[in-house]
């Protein structure tokens, strides 16, 4: 039976037809996202409670306890002149941290060898409450609009069906994905397998704001730098390592916190004015994109060390729970899209995951005092008011005794738009010019891994995503594209020949049974 167009038309839960699954609806085509994204939020809610009760996604981790330590400034400057947050003003003012390091696509109990982005996750518990800083090991993303988010971590993960993992689906997808060929090219390189925790690198990824007193505002972007040296893993030594010791990472950080070889960062930011920037030939919103160190420096502005291991693992590293919503006065939300869906997705999961009251338990609860109105829930165990609260009054306003608002300690924030509510692709897209700009930069050794890694996974890929990524990549270098090409047709030939060989040593051996069978006879 011929199927009808309308068969393979993508719909909803509700069976509603879905017209455009790429875009999120934006106030212009830069954001911010509004809250009637009724297909994305069903969408990423579902995505959300997939998986009970391992994380959808970084579900591989391993973490520690420790502090950091603020510098006072940016650079020269005063840190009070871009930032109010308090934890940062002080020079020496320490503040307690827990981190999370963690895998992305893998499983609880998969190899931590696999080449996969790191997750880089630090819960900082300032005097104002809690602040997570979650990022990545590596400083950009695969796209740039959190609604193609479920969609490509479904094909990243296993086939549904053999429950086997297929670089096709990954490479169908991204085939379809132009903005991602940066990522692809960090990811294929050694840059794809950090040696361990204490030698990775870490990252916001997202642009955030800084807000100072004044309620003036400047773009931000975070990273860690490890004080022990970066070091990564070629596929040969990562392939070395895991017919070894699979939990090499978890092992490396856990013996080296005990032994009092205490890990170290330093935080460093990038700063950049709050407007469109249309100087710079992509938009500073867009994850899949560096900033230029040369035009917008890596400035420090604390350190952080890790000197203590948790007491146990479930309670405190699989039940942390991190939120990019979770953020302290004088730091605050930019319009990038991924940053304002993972915004919603990130919490929700968490107490669908862990529990409506998440953070009751300790590794997540603040260290300052909480006093709120909302209470009930799954496993609520006590309840957050004021020592002087009327327990009878649990709403605002009121007269009787109940909470009321805090004092504000600078002026709001308060951006100014001017758009037409859009479903729209950011102007500048610019998929492949950091791409290339990525790939000349790496050495020759890295190079020829990149180009190995990625023949090894394209060689069993359908055609047509051949040629689409040989497309991509030779938009982002004519060199990169040609080596990708050469070594997948290289890789044809030497498969062909091997079957070649293979069915004609088969067929003089079937002859040989024959002629056995006949002299039997």
């Amino acid at each position: 039976m011929k199927k009808n167009e309308s068969d393979m038309t993508l719909t909803n839960r509700q069976g509603h037809p879905v017209t455009d699954n790429q875009n999120i609806r934006t106030v212009g085509d830069r954001g911010p996202s509004t809250l009637e994204n009724y297909h994305f939020i069903e969408k990423i809610s579902h995505f959300d409670r997939e998986k009970i009760p391992e994380r959808v996604v970084h579900a591989r981790g391993a973490g520690a306890h420790g502090y950091f330590e603020a510098f006072g400034k940016v650079g020269d400057e005063p840190i009070s002149k871009y930032t109010r947050a308090k934890l940062l003003q002080e020079a020496g003012k320490q503040t307690p941290v827990f981190v999370r390091f963690s895998t992305v696509a893998g499983g609880g109990q998969s190899p931590e060898t696999l080449r996969d982005p790191r997750g880089f996750a630090v819960k900082f518990y300032t005097e104002e409450g809690n602040w997570d800083l979650v990022g990545n090991n590596l400083k950009i993303f695969f796209i740039r609009d959190a609604m193609k988010f479920p969609d490509m971590i479904h094909a990243f993960k296993h086939d549904p069906v053999s429950h086997l993992p297929d670089p096709e689906r990954m490479f169908d997808f991204v085939s379809q994905t132009p903005e991602a060929t940066h990522m692809i090219t960090f990811l294929f390189s050694p840059w794809g397998i950090p040696a361990n925790y204490r030698q990775m690198q870490g990252s916001g990824v997202n642009t955030y704001k800084w807000v100072n007193s004044e309620g003036e505002a400047v773009l931000i972007k975070y990273h860690w730098v490890p004080k022990q040296g970066i070091k990564n893993l070629t596929q040969k030594e990562a392939e070395e390592i895991q017919g070894k010791n699979f939990n090499h990472a978890t092992q490396d950080l856990y013996e080296a916190i005990e032994r009092g070889d205490y890990p170290e960062w330093e935080l460093h930011v990038q700063i950049m004015s709050d407007d469109e920037h249309p100087e710079l030939d992509f938009d500073p919103l867009d994850d899949t994109k560096l900033w230029p160190e040369d035009q917008f420096p890596w400035l420090p502005i604390g350190k952080m060390i890790l000197n203590k291991n948790p007491e146990d693992y479930f309670t405190e590293v699989e039940q942390a729970a991190f939120g990019t919503g979770v953020l302290v006065d004088g730091l605050d939300f930019s319009d990038d899209k991924m940053l304002q869906g993972r915004t919603f997705s990130y919490s929700d999961t968490q107490r669908y995951r862990v529990g409506t009251n998440y953070l009751q338990l300790p590794i997540n609860a603040p260290r300052c005092r909480v006093a709120t109105n909302q209470g009930g829930g799954q496993m609520q165990y006590k309840v957050d008011r004021a020592p002087g609260q009327n327990p009878h009054v649990n709403y605002e306003p009121s007269v009787l005794g109940g909470l009321q608002e805090a004092a504000k300690t600078g002026k709001d924030h308060e951006p100014y738009y001017d758009a037409k509510l859009v479903r729209q692709k950011i102007d500048r897209t610019n998929d492949f010019k950091q791409a290339g700009e990525t790939y000349r930069a790496l050495d020759d050794v890295e190079r020829q891994d990149l180009i190995s890694n990625l023949v090894d996974a394209l060689k069993i890929c359908n055609p047509k995503i051949q040629k689409k990524m040989i497309e991509y990549f030779t938009n982002a270098d004519p060199e990169y594209g040609k080596r990708v090409a050469e070594g997948i047709k290289n890789a044809k030939q030497e498969s062909y020949e091997h079957n070649s060989s293979a069915t004609a040593d088969k067929a003089v051996k079937d002859a040989e049974k024959m002629g056995h069978k006949t002299d039997g006879y």
